[in-house]
């Protein structure tokens, strides 16, 4: 039994960042092609262009403000007319800021997070899940966090924009579920990705001591969780929220 996205056409949006770039390539090798969005610095984004395109993927670039509602429209209309229409889309973008406590943490910060967890998927829902409905399949898959279930102090920002997205994904799982459209989220652990390699800082004892595999996961262990729910292989799961972070975090039931 394989993941066999081939004939699938995927968006995943921040993949200039490192582990969006690994959710590309996954996804490009069990066949889908990737429409690759950016928002700022293209150099990375358009080497992995250049990687798709040479291993017989299709393949394009697209910048947009996944936080407006006209530059994402716009990114819609470029990847419809180059690409055509996604079947499968990956909300990854997320601004970064400065981690605190709630009593120094800055308004802006919390905006910003409202902005790129819960705007963004609003807009992405609205610009590419109509398609999907027409076409009576599709698969929308939003990257989470762990910190939704630690509740660690200087969280709250992220915390509470992450909290936000899961409202919004499980709600809209419940609006397009009759049209066989999925809606899931993967919250991933504290992922080893290519700084780590480079840097040799893979591994954190101190964190590692609360994970039940006692050890932190990688990049590749997202990325094979989003192809899975990319695929049919998964076409019964819907409005899950799966963490994927060796069991520091265990939904109760």
């Amino acid at each position: 039994m394989n993941i066999d996205l081939s004939g699938k056409l995927a968006v995943v949006t921040g993949a200039n960042g490192q582990l969006g770039r690994t959710m590309v390539r996954t996804l490009a090798e069990c066949g889908a092609d990737v429409a690759i969005h950016y928002h700022s610095k293209a150099e990375k984004v358009r080497e992995l262009e250049a990687e798709l395109k040479k291993a017989g993927r299709r393949a394009g670039i697209f910048q947009a403000d996944i936080t407006d509602i006209k530059s994402v429209m716009s990114m819609r209309d470029a990847i419809n007319a180059s690409l055509g229409k996604p079947d499968i889309i990956v909300t990854n973008a997320v601004a970064q800021y400065k981690w605190t406590t709630v009593l120094e943490q800055a308004p802006a910060d919390y905006e910003s997070q409202f902005k790129t967890c819960v705007l963004q998927n609003v807009l992405m829902a609205q610009a590419f899940v109509p398609a999907m409905i027409e076409k009576k399949w599709g698969r929308v898959i939003g990257i989470n966090t762990e910190c939704v279930m630690q509740l660690q102090p200087s969280q709250s920002a992220y915390v509470s924009g992450k909290r936000g997205m899961d409202g919004v994904m499980k709600i809209l799982a419940r609006e397009v579920g009759p049209h066989q459209v999925t809606v899931n989220q993967v919250a991933p652990g504290w992922t080893i990705s290519d700084r780590d390699r480079e840097k040799g800082t893979e591994r954190s004892p101190e964190y590692e001591k609360n994970v039940a595999l006692r050890r932190r996961g990688t990049d590749a262990d997202i990325a094979n969780a989003v192809a899975f729910l990319a695929s049919d292989l998964a076409g019964f799961i819907t409005g899950a929220f799966i963490p994927v972070c060796g069991g520091y975090v265990m939904p109760a039931i």
